[in-house]
C-alpha cells in the first residue's frame, strides 16, 4: 500500500492530504521511527504537484515533531507518539432515542481524537447515494448504516475500502468490511425462546413487519421460532384498521405501531398483559413505565457505540455481533 495518497476529488488541500497520509501510515504501523519518506521530487512528480506543496506538508510535520530532515539525505520519521485527528463521516438511517444513546457513547469513546459529522439517509437510496458521493474522499473513516437499502453495497464499494465500518446491520455483500452489528435472526429466535413459557399460552403470535424498513432477519427468526414450537402465527405489514383478538401477542419492531396497538387495545377496553401481549423492539426509558412496563427485545446501544469507537481507535477490522436479550415486563 502506498504511503502517500492524493485524491483530486477531495476538497481537502493537497498538502493536508500528504500530512494525513503520513499520519495514517504511522498510526497503522506502516511507518515506524527512522523510516525514510519519499523524496520531495518523487512525490511532486508522482502526483503532478509543485515542490512547494510537498515542502509545505513536510514542514508542517517537522514543526509538530513527527518527522525530521537530514541535509542532502531526505526526510525521516522522528516520532510515533502523536494522536491522529480522525475526520469521521457517520451515516445513520434515522435519529431516535436509542440511536442517540449509540451516538453519545461513540462520541464519548472517541473523545478528542475525532471530528465526527453525522448525516441521515432516512431509508432513501437516492439520499444515501448523494451523501456518500458528495463526501467521498473528505474523511479518514466512514461509518455507515446500510439498513435494508438495495444497491447500498455497490455505493459503499466506491469508498476507500480500508476506511469503511458497517454499523448495526450487515449482509453478505458487505462481508469484507469490519462491522459492529446485530444478528437479527438469532436475536429474535433466542429472545422468543427465552420467553417461551409465557408465549405458548397465547392463541397467536403476530409480527408487525414493514419489510421495506426492518431487517429481514427478524422475520426469519420469528418464523423459525413459531414453526419449531408449533405455535400459531401471522405476519402483517401494518396495523392500520386492525382489530385485536383476546389471546393474541404482538411483536412490534416499529414504535409507531406500538402506539397503534396500545390505542386500539384501549378502544376495545382490553388490558395489555392480561388480554393481549406486547413485545416491542429496542428498549427506551419510556417503555419501562408505559402500560405497567413494555417487554422488549433489545441490544445495548451504549455498548455498540463504545465498541465502534474502540474498533476505530485500535484499527480493529473484525466483525462483531452486539448481542440482544429479552427484557420481560408487565406487557407479557
Amino acid at each position: 500500500m502506498k504511503i502517500i495518497e492524493i485524491d483530486s476529488r477531495k476538497s481537502l488541500p493537497k498538502y493536508k492530504q500528504i500530512v494525513l497520509s503520513i499520519e495514517t501510515a504511522i498510526a497503522e504501523k506502516r511507518l515506524k521511527r527512522g523510516d525514510k519518506l519519499p523524496s520531495v521530487n518523487k512525490v511532486a512528480l508522482e502526483f503532478s504537484l509543485s515542490r512547494d506543496t510537498v515542502l509545505l506538508a513536510y514542514e508542517e510535520l517537522k514543526k509538530r515533531g513527527i518527522i525530521y530532515s537530514r541535509l542532502g539525505k531526505g526526510y525521516y520519521i522522528k516520532s510515533e507518539e502523536f494522536t491522529l485527528q480522525q475526520r469521521i463521516f457517520l451515516l445513520f438511517d434515522e435519529f431516535n432515542s436509542f440511536k442517540e444513546d449509540l451516538y453519545n457513547s461513540f462520541i464519548a469513546t472517541m473523545g478528542s481524537n475525532a471530528q465526527i459529522d453525522i448525516f441521515f439517509h432516512y431509508f432513501s437510496i437516492d439520499v444515501f447515494k448523494k451523501l456518500v458521493n458528495e463526501n467521498s474522499g473528505d474523511y479518514s473513516k466512514y461509518v455507515i448504516m446500510p439498513t435494508t437499502l438495495k444497491g447500498a453495497a455497490a455505493i459503499i464499494n466506491t469508498l476507500p475500502k480500508n476506511d469503511v465500518y458497517i454499523l448495526d446491520q450487515t449482509n453478505d455483500e458487505l462481508r469484507d468490511y469490519p462491522s459492529i452489528h446485530q444478528n437479527f435472526v438469532n436475536d429474535m429466535y433466542n429472545a422468543l425462546t427465552t420467553g417461551y413459557d409465557k408465549l405458548h399460552k397465547y392463541n397467536k403470535l403476530i409480527l408487525i413487519f414493514p419489510a421495506f424498513k426492518q431487517p429481514p432477519g427478524m422475520q426469519i427468526g420469528f418464523v423459525k421460532f413459531c414453526e419449531e414450537h408449533g405455535l400459531n402465527y401471522e405476519i402483517i405489514p401494518d396495523f392500520d384498521n386492525h382489530g385485536i383478538d383476546v389471546g393474541d401477542v404482538y411483536i412490534i419492531p416499529n414504535d409507531r405501531h406500538l402506539v397503534n396497538v396500545i390505542e386500539q387495545a384501549k378502544a376495545q377496553k382490553l388490558k395489555i398483559g392480561r388480554d393481549v401481549g406486547v413485545i416491542s423492539y429496542n428498549d427506551t426509558p419510556l417503555k419501562k413505565v408505559v402500560e405497567n412496563g413494555i417487554t422488549t427485545i433489545s441490544t445495548d446501544f451504549n455498548q455498540m457505540g463504545k465498541i465502534l469507537g474502540e474498533m476505530i481507535l485500535d484499527q480493529n477490522r473484525g466483525q462483531i455481533e452486539n448481542k440482544s436479550k429479552l427484557i420481560v415486563r408487565g406487557s407479557l
